[in-house]
């Protein structure tokens, strides 16, 4: 005789999340918030949930990677509970369809294929990715990559895709080199001032930083997340400096301000 599930088993606390989340759509004593919300008005909050379960990752924080964790799978079931309102798929679906999809993914794990190492596993998924794509009749090389990343995510996604068919630089050396390239066409717009122009030049310098993280395996978009957490740290630690000698930033020098970033640059407080 099968043992019914326990009070704290998946299928039991899925299946209660489930029925939470379709309370709260219910029309007849739902929330009035849940209920006037669809597609697009929930998507950036799924958004914000990934990044900020990425924050718990980094922070090394168990409980609140719980604690966002679980807020990330509200945002799914959410979306599910809305499809399946309007009849096109429900929560099972989602969760059968990416099981499905890892499976056929990894046909030397759940299959007959022969034992894969990282990279050749990566090859065979990327080969496996683009199967897919032709079959959904998605045509081109850069088929595939949401507009709805993070821009410079994307932006190294696409020179990624690229590079695979030889569009690429040779080494970071030559990136650096089209760098300074963009630097110098940004600067000449400088003087002209025009936003449409500046903004197609910036634009252009962000998109080959982009291309310099791939070229050195690294991740632009972590890179700048690291980047603002340190200039954040230090910040915070000029406001307090400042808060200890009984000053307002506001009535600073630039140059008081500066002697207290590099104290904590030598000081390694962003470290």
């Amino acid at each position: 005789m099968t043992e019914p599930p326990s009070q704290n088993s998946p299928e039991t606390t899925l299946r209660a999340l489930l029925s939470i989340m379709a309370r709260l759509r219910d029309p007849n004593g739902g929330c009035p918030w849940d209920l006037v919300q669809d597609f697009a008005s929930i998507a950036p909050y799924t958004i914000e949930e990934g990044y900020e379960v990425a924050d718990a990752i980094a922070a090394n924080d168990p409980a609140k990677l719980l604690d966002e964790l679980g807020d990330l799978l509200f945002q799914v079931v959410y979306h599910a509970q809305m499809a399946e309102e309007r009849s096109w798929f429900s929560f099972a679906d989602v969760a059968k369809s990416i099981s499905d999809k890892m499976i056929r993914r990894h046909p030397h794990v759940f299959g007959e294929a022969a034992a894969r190492d990282a990279e050749a596993q990566t090859s065979a998924w990327e080969a496996q990715k683009a199967a897919e794509r032709a079959a959904r009749a998605e045509s081109g090389v850069l088929a595939g990559i949401p507009d709805g990343l993070p821009a410079l995510t994307r932006a190294a996604k696409l020179t990624r895709r690229a590079a695979r068919v030889g569009f690429d630089w040779p080494d970071a050396g030559a990136v650096l080199d089209k760098l300074e390239e963009e630097a110098a066409e940004l600067r000449a717009e400088l003087q002209g001032a025009d936003k449409s122009r500046l903004q197609d030049e910036l634009g252009d310098l962000l998109f080959v930083l982009a291309n310099l993280g791939r070229k050195l395996d690294l991740d632009p978009e972590a890179a700048l997340r690291h980047a603002n957490q340190k200039f954040t740290r230090r910040f915070g630690y000029i406001e307090e400096q400042a808060d200890l000698a009984g000053k307002s930033l506001n009535d600073m020098s630039l140059q008081d301000m500066e002697a207290l970033w590099q104290e904590a640059k030598i000081r390694k407080v962003s470290d």
